[in-house]
């Protein structure tokens, strides 16, 4: 339902009251509040989170993004006592998964954790930078007596967004993460999901919902925001995700019969659009996108999206107005914002419809 006029991107930009960014969760995940927006009326309406019972239909697809948030943020003190961060993205090899001992990595302060610097984190974790990676990046290897994925969930943070504006806490361990996550790769949470509890899952299932998953590994990208004023030379970041064969086949069976498929979140629809042909099946399983929906973008395979708010001039934004409709999207903000909806990753949800 995107214009077909292409956007500045100021036409994404908003003004969000500094008290609006949720810095914690809701005590409890669906008690969230939930605006849904009827993008072809351009109506809107209120309640809570675990409404959405009453908004999927039996017959309807729920699309999962199952990736797992990794400890990924290890502080520690270089040789000369000061500090510093490195935050994993990704083990070098990817054959190597999570036992890997070398990363690629971010790291700061970067003009002094150059090539040959180490980083002491604990008597046990320990962190040599070996190379850079041309982009500013660097490749590091941990060193521990320790299995490296032990060593991570040992002393490994949990990589909030800055804009939440504080350290990670032991709340953060389960609430940045989504009642289902199972394959670790995100230095992100797919946040739209964070507000789903085992038991709306059941009960959408009891009622007819069938449920697919699939993962997309959610990069530091998703932070940066366009700084373009036009779109098409933002460089899009790309991520990993990979579809399984039951989940495309419930996709197609479900648009088949007449049903909608719900994406729950952004990267749930990037990895669908991206995976989907021009006739709507779902061919190209794995890989990576760089896929960057906005307003223009013909959906494929997605009928249906339940989303947070998010931050002003984001690509996130931008693929939420492909979405809904630009004009329809912007006013729905401004109306969470009125009447006191709480913004980005713990906030509250969007279903638009």
């Amino acid at each position: 339902m995107g214009e077909a006029v292409a956007l500045p991107t100021s036409a994404f930009d908003y003004v969000l009251p500094p008290g609006r960014i949720a810095r914690y969760p809701e005590a409890r995940r669906d008690h969230s509040r939930l605006l849904v927006l009827d993008r072809c009326a351009g109506a809107v309406r209120h309640g809570r989170f675990s409404d959405l019972a009453d908004l999927v239909l039996p017959g309807d697809a729920l699309i999962l993004n199952e990736t797992r948030v990794r400890p990924a943020r290890l502080v520690g003190r270089k040789p000369t006592g000061a500090p510093g961060e490195v935050l994993l993205l990704r083990p070098a090899s990817e054959s190597d998964g999570e036992a890997a001992d070398t990363w690629v990595a971010l790291v700061r302060p970067g003009g002094k954790l150059k090539p040959g610097r180490t980083l002491d984190v604990a008597d046990d974790l320990s962190i040599e930078v070996i190379d850079g990676t041309g982009d500013g990046g660097r490749v590091v290897r941990l060193r521990s007596p320790l299995p490296i994925d032990e060593a991570l969930r040992k002393h490994g943070h949990v990589p909030l967004p800055p804009y939440l504006g504080r350290e990670d806490e032991p709340l953060d361990r389960e609430r940045y993460q989504t009642v289902y996550a199972e394959t670790p790769g995100s230095v992100a949470a797919p946040t739209a999901g964070l507000h789903f509890t085992k038991e709306l899952l059941a009960r959408l299932e009891s009622g007819g919902v069938r449920v697919g998953r699939l993962a997309l590994h959610v990069g530091v990208g998703t932070f940066r925001p366009v700084e373009e004023e036009d779109p098409e030379r933002h460089a899009m970041h790309a991520e990993r995700y990979e579809i399984p064969a039951d989940t495309a086949g419930l996709v197609s069976r479900t648009r088949a019969g007449g049903g909608s498929v719900w994406a729950v979140g952004t990267t749930t629809v990037r990895a669908l659009e991206t995976a989907a042909d021009a006739s709507g099946r779902l061919s190209r399983l794995s890989g990576t996108t760089d896929l960057f929906i906005r307003p223009g973008h013909d959906f494929r395979a997605v009928d249906r999206l339940i989303t947070n708010f998010h931050l002003p001039r984001s690509t996130l934004l931008m693929l939420v107005a492909a979405f809904g409709g630009h004009r329809a999207v912007m006013v729905a903000y401004a109306e969470a914002i009125e009447r006191g909806y709480r913004f980005y990753s713990y906030g509250d949800a969007m279903a638009v419809v």
